[in-house]
């Protein structure tokens, strides 16, 4: 098994690609270890690596966050941990585990917004989550009041130091191009 490794914009996080399907569909984040245990077993290995601080499984990648290790040291290890986990035939997620990204989870809208929210989604699914996906990480909705988008940043995207000209030039831009009752894009944790 071959596993190929791409930096990210954000120092922090590395993204892996085992060549192979990790999740068939949506994502799943993990910022500790308790939550890994419970939920997937390969990010409970991950986690059991000194200095990992989060995991992000997407279709055909895993990003690692890490604190002030280095990467020299934690690479092999993460590396292995992967190549071990796909080699047991063990599930990425454990059984009943969340299976998606829980996207619609907690959404906040006006009732008469319902068209503007659609089209919003649409954008976001259709231009901004596969070229983030690319780098390492993802982007939900998670509401729009008053003329303001909440996204949630996942993965690579979570603490990037990149993340705010991403948010406010790359996705404020393009959705207000598309969606003129847009004014402004936020973070939400």
């Amino acid at each position: 098994m071959f596993i190929q490794t791409e930096s990210t914009p954000n120092p922090s996080t590395l993204k892996f690609l085992p060549g192979k399907v990790v999740l068939e569909s949506g994502t799943a984040e993990f910022r500790d270890e308790t939550e890994a245990r419970a939920a997937s077993p390969l990010a409970a290995r991950l986690f059991g690596i000194p200095g990992v601080t989060g995991v992000f499984l997407g279709y055909d990648f895993i990003t690692v966050t890490k604190d002030g290790a280095d990467w020299q040291h934690m690479k092999p290890a993460i590396l292995g941990n992967i190549m071990e986990h796909f080699m047991s035939g063990q599930p990425v997620l454990a059984s009943g585990a969340f299976g998606g990204n829980g996207d619609d989870e907690g959404e906040f809208f006006e009732a008469g917004d319902e068209t503007i929210v659609a089209t919003i989604k649409e954008l976001l699914d259709t231009r901004v989550r596969p070229a983030v996906a690319q780098d390492g990480g993802d982007i939900t909705f998670k509401g729009f009041r008053d003329g303001v988008v909440y996204l949630n940043m996942k993965g690579a995207c979570s603490g990037c130091p990149s993340s705010t000209a991403t948010l406010k030039h790359g996705v404020q831009n393009l959705l207000r191009h598309f969606v003129p009752e847009v004014q402004e894009v936020e973070a939400v944790a």
